[in-house]
């Protein structure tokens, strides 16, 4: 075996010559811990950042709201690039960034590829019809994804075939207007049968006008909302542990098209934010739609569902079972960098929500059919420091509260220190923010981070983070609490880069007895080489760690290769990985290139072998052609998966197939 791995890395990284992924890719998978991973709010976050990789923002034209999308600038950053372009503007080039005191290098680099400078324009108000009819760029997409093997539910209980696909078309006019829809099909539901008779199971579509006189967004369709810090409304962006440092624990108010394939985490109806002086904008938004629930006996809605998934007929029954009508408003005042708002948003359900809640855990769920969310979020951005926060309450008074406050000691040293609060009673439906127990509900924390960077080329981040849970929550049926700590260092030189991390996450569970609380501890840690080679050429070769458990009982390891290379038009990426660990708790996880908008962070757990292959070819300057096979083998088990999702096989094979025609 370890001669079969030997030769396997050594055909990876010699066959090949090439040029290094996207760097922002790379990241974004560093941002992120085993929890992040696990939730679906990273996903519409990298969808969001593809997009603006192939739109990105005009630095002549940009708004505080469309900077503060990009999860990797700090509150100070953002106010550090608006304040450069209100003495400054327009910029010529790029390099104009080095200028602006709040950035580093890092920061720079990753601008490059969501930002641009674009032509001053003498007239930019908003264009006629006929040019944007005329002149707006097309593009349209295809994905599917192959299986070479069957599952349960293919063979009897799927109403579907397995092929998982999806079409996408877009239009843009520079930053003025946006239209397009999306529609998706998971590998097991029906086409044009069943429930699904329009054909897909999922669609999604939107039309944004942005920069028409007062009205700086206008979203109809499918929409996304963020506000404040998440405490009332935040269905746009995901908040881990790690890319909040890189934030500072900024605040944000964003109206964003639907245009992912995430079936749940959005509104219908129409959103716009109105300028109604320099200093006051207001959002408002009313929506109306359809959404999953598991039902009682007596037709309440016992859970709102969040996967998605209609393979089967149980599933198929409770697609679109329910319906929300919600409503709300955000206004935001700033001034020389004091900045205050206040969110207010109600929703109103056509079933009653009645949760099970003889379970202690699910005592203090959402419940009822009426709710109410309001909110005051304030701070100051100083290019020193800033202080941010959020004081929300629902319809009983239950209280959540966050509050921030981030500290530029010098040009090498950063800090932040964050509290939270979340009453146990306190219930939000559209609620997301900063936490360990992944609700705003039932948790009182404090959290220290720290980022510094004694040279350009090196830098250190690392946070700790405590938190208290008052009440009982899933495994856990009395008072418990949670400690968690990460350090991270980077060195970089100008053909290669060393990342290592360690992380510490101990959090109590009960016993199997459930008569007291055992203590669990988990070490995670993970070493990367980056190679950029002679400029055509990416290599990174990981390796990753876990002990875990009550007494260390579980254990894991993985070793990964990946190579990126091109060759005129055609461009390939090689990956092969080894991972052994000995459960399902000690499983490890490991970014890998995907096809565009397809967000790929695998697990891993047994004991077996992972090999990628992908290959993009631009055929002309419109049409791109992308293929990617994947291959998982394991060494210890003569099945994969379990009942409708059991492959009787020790291996699996997946090809997936991506056009993409620009016109």
């Amino acid at each position: 075996m370890k001669a079969l791995l030997t030769i396997i890395f050594l055909m990876v990284t010699l066959a090949i010559r090439g040029q290094a992924t996207r760097p922002w890719e790379e990241t974004l998978a560093n941002f992120m811990t085993a929890e992040d991973v696990e939730s679906a709010e990273w996903e519409d976050t990298y969808q969001m950042l593809c997009e603006l990789e192939q739109q990105p923002l005009d630095l002549n034209t940009v708004t505080r709201e469309e900077l503060e999308q990009l999860p990797f600038l700090s509150a100070q950053q953002v106010e550090g690039i608006m304040e450069y372009l209100y003495h400054y503007s327009p910029m010529k080039s790029m390099n104009e960034l080095r200028m602006i005191r709040a950035l580093d290098y890092a920061q720079i680099i990753l601008l490059r590829y969501f930002t641009y400078v674009g032509e001053q324009r003498e007239d930019d108000d908003f264009p006629p019809i006929k040019n944007i009819l005329r002149y707006g760029r097309h593009e349209l997409m295809g994905d599917i994804r192959i299986p070479f093997y069957e599952r349960e539910g293919d063979k009897n209980g799927y109403l579907g075939y397995p092929y998982r696909h999806w079409v996408r078309y877009q239009m843009t006019y520079r930053d003025h207007v946006k239209w397009g829809g999306v529609a998706s099909q998971d590998a097991g539901e029906p086409f044009f049968a069943n429930n699904n008779k329009t054909g897909y199971d999922f669609y999604s579509y939107y039309l944004q006008i942005k920069h028409l006189n007062r009205m700086e967004n206008l979203v109809v369709g499918k929409y996304k909302l963020t506000a404040g810090m998440g405490l009332v409304l935040n269905n746009s962006f995901g908040m881990g542990k790690l890319a909040i440092l890189q934030q500072l624990g900024r605040s944000t108010n964003t109206v964003r098209p639907h245009s992912s394939r995430s079936q749940t985490g959005y509104f219908r109806g129409a959103a716009a934010t109105v300028r109604l002086s320099s200093h006051w904008l207001l959002t408002g938004f009313a929506s109306y739609r359809a959404q999953d629930a598991t039902l009682n006996d007596d037709g309440t809605a016992a859970t709102l569902l969040t996967d998605g998934y209609h393979r089967t007929t149980t599933e198929m029954d409770k697609k679109n079972n329910t319906h929300a009508a919600d409503a709300g408003t955000h206004i935001a005042w700033r001034h020389s960098g004091l900045h205050a708002g206040a969110t207010a948003v109600y929703t109103h359900l056509d079933r009653e929500l009645r949760p099970n809640t003889a379970t202690l855990y699910r005592r203090h769920y959402a419940q009822g059919q009426d709710f109410l969310n309001v909110s005051a979020d304030y701070g100051y951005q100083h290019y020193r420091f800033a202080v941010n926060g959020e004081t929300a309450l629902n319809r009983s008074g239950a209280v959540a509260t966050i509050n921030s406050l981030s500290l530029n000691v010098n040009d090498e040293v950063s800090m932040m220190l964050l509290q939270r609060f979340y009453s146990y009673r306190y219930t939000a439906l559209y609620a997301r923010s900063m936490s360990e127990g992944g609700k705003v509900q039932n948790e009182n924390g404090v959290y220290l981070g720290l980022t510094w960077r004694p040279s350009p080329r090196l830098r250190l981040q690392a946070y700790t983070d405590y938190a208290y849970f008052a009440w009982a929550r899933y495994q856990v049926s009395q008072s418990s609490w949670a400690w968690d700590n990460l350090l991270t260092a980077s060195y970089n030189r100008d053909s290669w880069s060393l990342t290592g991390r360690y992380r510490l996450h101990m959090k109590q569970k009960d016993n199997e007895e459930k008569t007291a609380l055992d203590n669990l501890t988990e070490h995670r840690c993970r070493l990367a080489f980056n190679w950029l080679g002679t400029g055509r050429l990416n290599s990174i070769t990981q390796a990753d760690g876990v002990v875990t458990g009550k007494d260390g009982s579980e254990w894991g390891y993985m070793l990964s290769q990946n190579v990126s290379a091109r060759w005129s038009v055609l461009k390939l990426n090689v990956g092969a990985g080894y991972f052994h660990t000995t459960g399902y708790d000690s499983r490890l996880y490991t970014y890998e290139r995907g096809t565009l908008y397809n967000f790929s962070f695998p697990a891993f757990y047994g004991k077996g072998l992972r090999l990628m292959l992908m290959a993009q070819g631009q055929l002309n300057r419109r049409l791109t052609l992308t293929a990617k096979l994947g291959y998982t083998h394991y060494f210890d088990r003569s099945t994969i998966g379990s009942g409708l999702q059991q492959i009787d096989n020790s291996s699996q094979t997946d090809l997936d197939l991506q056009a993409r025609w620009k016109f």
